[in-house]
């Protein structure tokens, strides 16, 4: 039985990363898995220096302690002070690499070449393949402005359009994002009359936008939505690219050019010229990697 403690900051997407690898170690070996709230920065300092971590005073001692997001680092350090196990670090942490025991960090933050460091492409994410995928469903996952993209409204809804008008056979959903603008979300609305089941985000419940990811034979995300596009690869559908305006060139929109670069995801550019999405050449299976990294490290 493996022993995991999961120290989690409650952001979606880390905790997506925690559960994701949890699910892969999970199909390989029996786990007894126990969720943490990270405490605060003081706290969990103080605990780091006193050698003791109450949250998990009443827990058996763990085998793994898996962290994500910046809150939790410390937490994790304090807890395998006070009761030992491995820790290991999902994205890059803000603390000195060294003091992990092995670190997971996606390679368009350029992790350096260490033992303990272990690159993937993308962060971990609980997606899968579905048996109930079919070839005529699709599905448009819709992001909103970042530090590293702008919007552009009508450009996204001529992009979509093109895209209805070029599969009249194609069954569509669409959802949005927290990130999404209002005016863009009441826009998408109005295509409800052409079809599209449209779902903004505030409608759906807890990973009903994975387990559509899941069931899409075509998922359409808009570039700023890097984790997005990374589900819908995991899941295996053939996934393209939403153009949206980029403020320069940063280590996020390098790492969906590499992508590109490599056949995983298709721009609307390239699907405009040649009419179609590519395949990926390999299946993305991070979670399953690392999992299988961990356990060969840590025999159980």
């Amino acid at each position: 039985m493996l022993t995991l403690w999961l120290i989690t900051d409650n952001k979606p997407g880390h905790r997506s990363q925690l559960q994701g690898l949890a699910q892969a170690l999970a199909a390989r070996v029996a786990i007894d898995a126990h969720w943490i709230e990270a405490p605060a920065g003081r706290s969990a300092l103080w605990h780091w220096l006193s050698g003791r971590f109450p949250a998990g005073a009443d827990l058996p001692a763990p085998d793994l302690i898996l962290v994500a997001g910046h809150r939790t680092h410390l937490a994790g350090l304090a807890a395998r002070r006070a009761r030992g196990g491995k820790l290991v670090a999902l994205m890059r942490p803000s603390l000195p690499l060294g003091w992990f025991d092995l670190c997971v960090i996606p390679q368009h933050d350029k992790p350096p070449a260490r033992t303990n460091v272990l690159a993937t492409r993308g962060v971990l994410n609980t997606a899968r393949p579905s048996a109930e995928r079919e070839a005529d469903t699709g599905l448009f996952l819709i992001g909103g402005p970042s530090k590293h993209h702008g919007w552009n409204t009508p450009g996204l809804l001529t992009q979509i359009d093109a895209i209805l008008a070029a599969t009249p056979g194609m069954r569509w959903t669409l959802t949005t994002s927290r990130r999404t603008p209002a005016e863009t979300e009441a826009a998408l609305l109005t295509l409800r009359e052409r079809g599209v089941d449209v779902r903004p985000v505030a409608d759906t419940p807890p990973g009903w936008a994975m387990a559509q990811v899941a069931r899409s034979a075509q998922s359409w995300v808009t570039e700023d939505s890097v984790s997005m596009v990374y589900e819908s690869l995991t899941a295996g559908a053939a996934t393209g690219l939403l153009a949206v305006p980029r403020l320069g060139e940063t280590r996020i929109t390098a790492g969906v050019a590499q992508l590109q670069q490599e056949g995983f995801v298709t721009p609307f550019a390239g699907w405009q010229r040649e009419g179609r999405l590519h395949t990926p050449p390999t299946p993305l299976r991070e979670a399953d990697r690392v999992a299988d990294a961990v356990l060969s490290r840590w025999p159980q």
